[in-house]
Order: C-alpha cells, then structure tokens, then sequence
C-alpha cells in the first residue's frame, strides 16, 4: 500500500506544480513588463493559498489512519489499531510525510527552477564577457 500512497502522492505534488507554473506562463504572457523573477515570486503569492489548502486538508484528512485511527461513522465507531487502519495506515503515512515535504520543495524549488534559464544565461554571459563559447574550451 506504501507504493499506492506514492503514486497518489506524486499526482498532488504534480498538480500542485502545474497550478503553479500555468500561473507563471499566464503572468509572463498577459503582464510582459514583469521580469522572469517577478513572475516567478508572484506566482508563488498567488497560489500559495490554494496549494496550502490543498495539503493541509488531504494531511489533516489522512492523519488519523496514519495514526492508526479507523473513524466508522455509519456505526458511529471508533477503533485504534483495528483491521482498516492497519490496512490503509502505511498508503496514508506515504502521503501525509511526503505531501509535507513536497510542498515545500513546491514552493521552493519550482519558482527557482522557473529561473533557472536566466541564471544560467547570466552566468555564460559574466564567464564569456558576451562572447559565444567556443566548442571545446573551457
């Protein structure tokens, strides 16, 4: 069940990114006077929210089989450590621990790969002083 709750885990995280980065190439092609690093930064502003709720409501959702925690609510039951938390517990446990991470790498590390791009160009072009690179020097 572990593989199951990565596989769901990786849809979220790539939704997340896609809200994400639709939000940027929306920005760069209705805002144009907005720089690559502008656009990056507010479209991590604009989707910070729904990307939180996101995560916060799939964790706090997931958290009580995580924990063991099976909530019957036709029989207005609850069991610790009974035979469905045990079933579900390590599918939820992947999600909850690694939605935790993932979000923040989202949030992080997405915008930054956005501009990534420029920071390369800068950096051939501080090295080369504006020069194309030769093939095979260094």
């Amino acid at each position: 069940m572990t593989g199951t709750g990565i596989v769901a885990l990786a849809g979220i995280v790539v939704n997340n990114n896609i809200v994400l980065i639709d939000t940027y190439n929306f920005l760069r092609g209705h805002r144009p006077e907005l720089s690559r690093r502008d656009a990056a930064h507010l479209s991590a502003v604009l989707r910070l929210r729904p990307v939180l709720l996101t995560t916060v409501t799939t964790i706090v959702g997931l958290l009580p089989l995580a924990n063991g925690v099976s909530i019957d609510f036709v029989q207005r039951n609850i069991e610790v450590g009974g035979m469905v938390a045990s079933w579900w517990a390590a599918m939820s446990s992947a999600i909850v621990h690694g939605l935790t991470l993932a979000t923040l790498l989202t949030l992080v590390v997405t915008p930054a790969m956005l501009l990534l791009p420029e920071i390369v160009a800068g950096f051939i072009r501080l090295k080369f002083g504006g020069r194309e690179p030769v093939a095979g020097s260094s």
